[in-house]
């Protein structure tokens, strides 16, 4: 009876690390759709991109940007190095740090939204800038997902855990370590691409925006269950540990 009970009990589904950098990780598939369709073929999050761009951009003929991929290049530093700094004595795993700088990291790009609407994307200049805006807030994700170090998912990136998911495949060594992260982390930025692009068809704001509410919401979900693992090692440490010792004589 006791087994029949047990295996009726649902299973709770509990909120980990790992799926807060792979919601992160959709969000940057969000983020360089937009930077690259709409800002003049920029990378907000994968700085491979700009950097390989700027490069090609360097041969006369190619008619390819600069100004767009050098500022986001920038500006992806500038937000990465701020992050580092301020979780230089953070303690590993999450902490008020890591919410504080997804939260600033959420909100400049609610902020970016609506500048996308309001100014638009015409000019060389307020493209710029908005690629700035854009990779600024990656820099910092980039960053602080570095510091929560959760294996194949840097949030950004997916070259080195595509390298991974082929090494250790069946045709590689064979160890299939981490096979459905990876995947997950691959597939993520790929749906996170196509609902970039599908937006952008829309109105480019409307996609920044949704990338927003995903790194708010990871902000707070990751903040909430720190306190809520927090308030029951509490609960369990404040158990008295003379609550079943016998009472001695009165």
């Amino acid at each position: 009876m006791t087994g029949s009970a047990t295996a009726r009990r649902p299973v709770r589904w509990q909120v980990t690390p790992v799926h807060l950098m792979l919601a992160l990780t959709f969000t940057t598939g969000v983020v360089d759709a937009v930077g690259y369709l709409r800002l003049d073929r920029v990378f907000a999050g994968n700085m491979t991109g700009n950097v390989v761009i700027l490069g090609m951009a360097a041969v006369a003929g190619t008619e390819l940007p600069v100004l767009g991929p050098a500022v986001a290049l920038l500006s992806f530093l500038a937000g990465a190095a701020a992050a580092g700094r301020v979780l230089r004595t953070a303690a590993p795993g999450w902490s008020r740090p890591h919410t504080g700088l997804l939260g600033g990291a959420g909100l400049l790009l609610a902020a970016t939204a609506p500048g996308v609407a309001a100014i638009g994307t015409g000019a060389t200049a307020t493209r710029a800038v908005l690629a700035a805006s854009l990779a600024l807030a990656m820099g910092v994700q980039a960053a602080t997902a570095r510091h929560l170090a959760v294996k194949d998912v840097t949030t950004v990136v997916v070259t080195s855990t595509l390298t991974g998911l082929a090494a250790d495949s069946r045709l590689g060594a064979g160890r299939r370590q981490g096979t459905k992260r990876r995947v997950a982390a691959v597939a993520l930025l790929v749906v996170g691409a196509v609902a970039g692009a599908a937006l952008c068809q829309v109105h480019a704001e409307i996609a920044v925006a949704v990338a927003a509410a995903v790194v708010l919401v990871v902000s707070g979900v990751g903040h909430a269950s720190v306190r809520s693992a927090a308030d029951s090692t509490t609960r369990t440490a404040g158990v008295s540990p003379t609550r079943n010792r016998p009472e001695g004589p009165s």
